[in-house]
């Protein structure tokens, strides 16, 4: 048998998160009535991955891992940062 610590989180905690994704969300359909231009796609790919950033600490429990495993998503998020700086580089420039 391992030795691993199981961590079980409270409800209080999935109620915030709960809350968080909710005005996250309700942000990301906000932006879609502003006029920014260019930028409503980079403000709801930003919020997008603040989303992404929540549910995969508290729901896949990355924040009570090993620490291995936060940078390894780190490095994907930052590959995914470079992709979306040449897309939108690319786009920019049509």
């Amino acid at each position: 048998m391992s030795q691993e610590k199981h961590h079980i989180s409270s409800f209080k905690s999935h109620i915030f998160v709960l809350f968080a994704l909710l005005m996250l969300t309700a942000a990301s359909v906000a932006v879609t009535q502003l006029e920014l231009g260019t930028l409503n796609v980079l403000v709801a790919m930003i919020l997008a991955g603040i989303k992404a950033a929540i549910v995969l600490s508290w729901f896949m429990h990355l924040k009570f891992d090993s620490s291995i495993y936060a940078i390894f998503t780190v490095a994907v998020f930052v590959i995914f940062l470079l992709v979306l700086f040449v897309t939108f580089f690319d786009y920019s420039y049509r």
